[in-house]
């Protein structure tokens, strides 16, 4: 065989053994270090790929904290004519929750194509114990950091305000950060107020006869709204701990350090036994107000003229559970027009309860003169304190109409102080309703109309076609539609909301969704990516005001737990004016 024959072989072999390396398949997949754990251990995930990728995207690892990574790896080696290569990412991840979770797809480019990892599913039992290891730095910030919740009351009457303080003890040498709540508490059947810390601040304290760190961590005041043994959720929390350890340099030298350990403690669950209000003495002027209150009826004038209007305000003032019982109604003569009240809240919620006063104001228009008389109003409560019923009776108010049109009705034999009154109608005269025709009539045929519709379908055909090509446009825009369809979504249920108020659940359901719908249409969110963190991140990143999207979602979280808890009209109404200004004043910014 010729020399030049002989290299045409070996190049051709050479080439095909090239092409067959360099046509390896693209293999992108995800590895877990177990597939079932306790609530407490840790796991790892990789995803690798055999090919130099770029723009990799994890998954957001739903019901997992990331306590690790993201590490990323590359191997590359070329042995006997033949390359290999990996490239993986790595997380070190701690399941938030029980029961079968999914790791989901990462993604991943090359050469132009997108590559998909399948998704995982891991089994979360109950924690586990580990193993005790008195030296570990995780065994140290187990013992040495403990979440309470201090209970002002176990068992409170029915609306008798109790507090709830949660403290965070930990051992003064630890230094502790990135504390975020990861379970937050609903309080079923309670109404329920945060009551704002002004600075957390870490103060010297006792825990089991120990000396500790102590910070507040929050404070709640619940009214319990039903009676029998009610339980509160506990509250979790994830934080992050440097915890001192002892490392050894060699021979007898060691040097002090600090390690990061990641930890979850819980409160617990507590449980309170809510009192009935006792049946006996119980009047039948009772509405649910509890607490120590004082009661007015006041108007501000009690002369007028037939036409005038004067002010009644009804007011309670004291403390209690001032918004969470509705205030007694008068009744007025026939002869006065009477306006739905203006409804006033001037209350401070402390930790020690309500405080304030909250008023409803009448406007009344007296129609005809004479002399009328508002009968006595009654106020009962229920006094914490004497544990006893009372019952304020306001005096009865004499209304004098000096000038207007005879009443044409007897006062005399009215007890029910409804006088009837004759119905004058002052606008009787205004009847100018007039109907002409024209005293020639035109001919239809030859006539401007009738060249009118005769071209007007020759003129609609471009406004047809473009119409359609329009549409066409339209329905092509999946993303456009899809925005289109929340923004129009969002605007139905914020509509329904409207119409709900005073029906508690129906109104807050209809309010999420419509936050949710505006979200997704501003945001281009799915479902699955509606978390609170995700959204806030998305709204900080598009330049929204962050004074605006702290209220956006701490009304997502009203709006949640007011589903649970009683509210009256005036807090529904409220919640919904909040809703329509924030999701103007966000329409705006985005």
């Amino acid at each position: 065989m010729s020399l030049n024959k002989m290299n045409k072989i070996y190049f051709y072999i050479v080439f095909l053994i090239t092409t067959l390396t360099f046509a390896q398949e693209v293999k992108f997949e995800a590895k877990v270090s177990k597939s079932a754990l306790g609530l407490n251990e840790k796991l790892q995930v990789s995803f690798a790929i055999n090919q130099d990728g770029d723009n990799f995207s994890p998954p957001n690892f739903e019901g997992f904290k990331v306590v690790g990574g993201p590490f990323q790896s590359t191997n590359f080696s070329w042995v006997n004519g033949v390359k290999s290569f990996n490239r993986s990412y790595s997380y070190v991840l701690q399941p938030r929750q029980k029961g079968t979770l999914t790791i989901k797809s990462a993604t991943i480019e090359y050469d132009g194509e997108t590559y998909k990892t399948q998704p995982i599913k891991i089994t979360v039992t109950n924690a586990v114990e580990m193993p005790k290891d008195p030296n570990s730095p995780d065994y140290k910030a187990g013992e040495g950091i403990h979440l309470v919740a201090e209970v002002s009351k176990g068992n409170p009457y029915l609306n008798e305000p109790i507090t709830v303080v949660y403290k965070l003890y930990f051992d003064p040498r630890f230094t502790v950060q990135n504390v975020r709540e990861v379970e937050n508490p609903k309080y079923n059947g309670f109404w329920s107020q945060h009551i704002d810390i002004a600075k957390l601040e870490a103060v010297p304290g006792t825990y089991n006869g120990q000396d500790y760190a102590m910070v507040v961590w929050r404070k709640v005041l619940l009214y319990p709204q039903e009676t029998g043994v009610k339980e509160l959720e506990p509250l979790k929390i994830d934080l992050d701990v440097l915890v001192p350890v002892q490392k050894n340099m060699g021979g007898f030298f060691t040097v002090r350090d600090y390690e990061n350990v990641s930890k979850t403690v819980s409160a617990g669950a507590k449980s309170i036994t809510v009192k009935p209000l006792p049946e006996e003495g119980k009047p039948s002027s009772f509405k649910g107000a509890v607490g120590n209150f004082d009661f007015k009826v006041k108007p501000s004038k009690t002369e007028l003229k037939s036409g005038e209007s004067l002010d009644l305000e009804i007011s309670v003032s004291g403390d209690g559970n001032l918004k969470l019982f509705n205030l007694p109604k008068p009744e007025f003569a026939s002869a006065f027009e009477v306006f739905d009240p203006q409804h006033q809240e001037q209350v401070q919620t402390p930790l020690s309860g309500m405080t304030g006063k909250i008023s409803d104001t009448y406007t009344l228009i007296p129609q005809v003169k004479g002399k009328y008389t508002i009968k006595p109003i009654e106020f009962s409560y229920f006094d914490i304190a004497t544990k006893s019923y009372k019952t304020i009776t306001s005096e009865a108010i004499e209304i004098n109409v000096l000038q207007g049109k005879e009443n044409v009705a007897s006062n005399e034999n009215n007890s029910a102080n409804k006088q009837k009154v004759e119905k004058y109608n002052t606008f009787q005269f205004i009847k100018l309703n007039s109907e002409f025709q024209a005293l020639a009539k035109e001919d239809f045929f030859g006539s401007s109309k009738f060249y009118m519709l005769l071209f007007a379908p020759f003129l609609l055909i471009p406004i047809i076609i473009l119409a359609k090509k329009k549409k066409e446009a339209i329905d092509a825009d999946v993303v456009g539609n899809k925005i289109r369809r929340n923004t129009k979504l969002a605007k139905k249920f914020l509509s329904e909301a409207k119409k709900q108020l005073g029906n508690k659940v129906p109104f807050y359901m209809a309010m999420e969704k419509a936050m949710h719908n505006f979200l997704k249409a501003k945001l281009h969110l799915e479902t699955s990516e509606m978390s609170k963190e995700n959204i806030q991140e998305l709204l900080l990143a598009k330049n929204a005001n962050s004074e605006i999207v702290s209220e956006f979602i701490a009304l997502m979280n009203d709006c949640e737990f007011a589903r649970y808890t009683p509210s009256s009209d005036v807090a529904m109404q409220k919640d919904y004016d909040r809703a329509v200004t924030l999701i103007s004043d966000l329409e705006k910014q985005l």
